[in-house]
């Protein structure tokens, strides 16, 4: 099942349309859908990789997405300070920042 466009692949997508296709249809459409882990589970490995690597462009929708999988705020907070001390303090300082954001469009 493909993934419903989003602002942000078509934001790019005449300049990547292959790889939009494949995030369409294999990411979100394939790998988010297998049952062999929850999508909950899902959204707490990409944030935690997300803020590891620092990502922060795509972090901002992932944790969103991650509200909506059914992370709680509390829950990304911890993963955020966790992975301060494998990952560093300004990659997770930077997350901080995005979550408060996020978190404050969710009340």
């Amino acid at each position: 099942m493909a993934q419903p466009a989003s602002a942000s692949r078509n934001a790019v997508r005449d300049v990547v349309p292959k790889m939009i296709e494949v995030t369409e249809n294999v990411l979100f459409g394939d790998i988010w859908e297998r049952p062999e882990l929850s999508k909950r589970d899902r959204s707490l490995i990409v944030t935690a990789v997300l803020v590891a690597t620092y990502r922060p462009e795509q972090l901002r929708g992932h944790l969103q997405r991650a509200l909506d999988n059914g992370l709680t705020k509390t829950e990304i907070s911890e993963m955020i300070t966790h992975v301060a001390f494998y990952a560093g303090w300004p990659a997770s300082m930077s997350a901080a920042a995005i979550a408060k954001e996020v978190f404050e469009a969710n009340p």
